[in-house]
């Protein structure tokens, strides 16, 4: 499984994003769609940003919204990879 030990929450709020809005990104790895770089890049902005509260806010909805929120400062590259973009 791709994970990243060394920010699990950054890991598991970038994952959760991507999978609200039907992006598999370890898929996504694995099939050469995504380098590891990238994603850890991702995960690195994703753990830089100050916005995680809205995030696990947004994440915890019944039914996400089928793109990610504007403020989402990886928003743009998982919108890229989503099946509905």
């Amino acid at each position: 499984m791709i994970g990243f030990v060394e920010a699990p929450k950054a890991w598991w709020l970038t994952n959760g994003m991507a999978r609200a809005v039907g992006v598999n990104l370890p898929r996504a790895v694995f099939d050469g769609v995504v380098k590891r770089s990238e994603l850890a890049a991702m995960v690195g902005r994703c753990q830089s940003c100050g916005k995680s509260d809205a995030c696990m806010g947004w994440l915890s909805k019944a039914v996400p919204d089928p793109h990610p929120p504007t403020w989402c400062c990886i928003g743009d590259e998982i919108e890229a990879l989503s099946p509905r973009s």
